[in-house]
């Protein structure tokens, strides 16, 4: 039986997790998988040594709150390596811990495969060389990433981009409903408690604003990683009626007109399911200055990255601001033309990440090392 750690930081690096660690369990058949991650990967019979929503923040003075924590989980997994001998390690994105996990793991010659590259193309190029001295196989998402990896030396692998299996084809709200009495909004404030305490207070402000233009109906889809109680208590301070949606997320954002989302890979969700959005993010001012000074990319959304232009509104910081960003949803909501391009644009979203299977591809990769160390 092969023994495998894994480590996946966020909610989703976690359900990528659990979709490969099913896949691999059905090539190989009985695993022993421990490590950290989600309910996801603990539901495919993983041993959590930690929940992922422990350390799951976004910028620096967000990290510092959590680092005693995460410098706990990150002496446990080495001690449990130490103590189970696991044949290989499967790191998942969340770059900040598992580069540096790499080091030690390296140093104690356990091989690493790294399932979703961290954006080294776009920020803090640097990592590319602790990449190539502690990573033996990069399992990447996008074509454009094999080549980069090539020209620093690094074994890389593309395996597609997993939600191509994740996110049903549902049809839109807008195909069926094109003149409608009441907008159904969707708010997606991240997967982070730090991203929601600083966006959701936005979007709900926003979902108000909207609400005294046209009549509207707001749901907050909760990410697993996320404790309800914290999206119960900033609803509660708002004073609106709004539905909590935890399950049948990608059903919720088909059935909703539009969509304020956090950035990250939600927006690849929400854009392959077609729903017109407006995009929000927002650090505290130390991090957006660090992040400013790092990242050199023409948008900070993935959807309009994979697009290759700026097809979604963008909202940066002081510019995430109810005003703002009711008057983009407003006009997503009543200029059918604007509204029907960028629909156009989106329903490209889900040829631009390739064909299926991608879960399927990156076990066979991780199959393919544990072979060559058998």
């Amino acid at each position: 039986m092969s023994r495998i750690l894994v480590v996946a930081g966020e909610a989703s690096g976690d359900l990528h997790a659990a979709r490969l660690v099913s896949a691999l369990s059905e090539r190989r058949g009985s695993l022993e998988v421990f490590g950290l991650g989600g309910d996801e990967l603990a539901s495919t019979g993983a041993e959590l040594l930690a929940h992922s929503r422990e350390i799951a923040v976004v910028g620096i003075t967000e990290v510092l709150k959590i680092l005693p924590r995460a410098r706990a989980i990150y002496r446990e997994l080495l001690d449990e390596v130490d103590e189970r001998n696991p044949d290989l390690a499967i790191l998942v994105d969340f770059p900040d811990f598992n580069l540096r996990l790499a080091k030690k793991l390296a140093e104690q010659e356990l091989p690493v495969a790294y399932y979703i590259s961290p954006q080294v193309w776009a920020w803090r190029k640097g990592r590319i060389e602790t990449i190539a001295r502690t990573v033996d196989r990069m399992l990447v998402l996008f074509p454009f990433e094999v080549d980069f990896y090539r020209e620093h030396g690094v074994e890389v692998v593309h395996v597609g981009h997993p939600l191509v299996d994740e996110v049903p084809e549902l049809p839109s709200i807008w195909d069926r409903d094109a003149d409608p009495e009441l907008f159904r909004l969707a708010l997606l404030p991240g997967s982070r408690g730090s991203e929601v305490a600083a966006l959701l207070p936005v979007m709900l402000a926003s979902a108000a604003r909207i609400g005294r233009e046209v009549p509207v109906k707001a749901r907050v889809v909760r990410a697993p990683t996320v404790e309800e109680g914290q999206i119960r208590q900033l609803v509660g301070e708002s004073g609106l009626e709004v539905e909590i949606v935890a399950e049948d997320r990608f059903a919720t954002v088909a059935d909703s007109h539009l969509a304020l989302c956090a950035s990250g890979t939600a927006t690849l969700e929400v854009g392959m399911l077609t729903t017109p959005m407006v995009v929000l993010y927002r650090l505290q001012f130390w991090s957006y200055l660090f992040a400013r000074w790092l990242v050199d990319l023409p948008a900070f959304s993935l959807v309009n990255l994979v697009l290759e232009e700026r097809v979604v509104p963008e909202l940066l910081q002081r510019e995430a601001n109810p005003r703002r960003v009711a008057e983009e949803g407003l006009r997503l909501l009543r200029d059918g033309e604007a509204r029907r391009g960028l629909r156009s644009k989106l329903a490209e979203v889900r040829e631009r990440l390739g064909e299926g299977g991608g879960s399927r591809r990156a076990a066979a990769a991780v199959d393919e090392m544990l072979e060559e160390l058998s």
